[in-house]
């Protein structure tokens, strides 16, 4: 299997999680979100443009995370 020298590892690793199944902020910044400055997976994928917060009408933390067009280009 060939990856994309684009896209770091742990960040497939979150798309790929992303993708499996419907989820919410809340849950994504619960599994993803790190104070850690060598790990930014979460922020570097919402800059690379490759997910995306849906806000909905509810509370932040029930907005859909969802993988973009490019995103999900990268996962193909």
């Amino acid at each position: 299997m060939s990856h994309d020298p684009g896209v770091p590892g742990l960040q497939r690793q979150m798309l790929r999680w992303i993708d499996a199944s419907p989820r919410t902020y809340g849950e994504t910044m619960d599994a993803w979100r790190t104070s850690c400055p060598r790990l930014p997976v979460w922020e570097d994928s919402l800059a690379d443009g490759l997910v995306r917060v849906d806000p909905g009408t509810g509370p932040q933390q029930e907005a859909r995370v969802v993988l973009t067009m490019e995103g999900r280009s990268r996962l193909a």
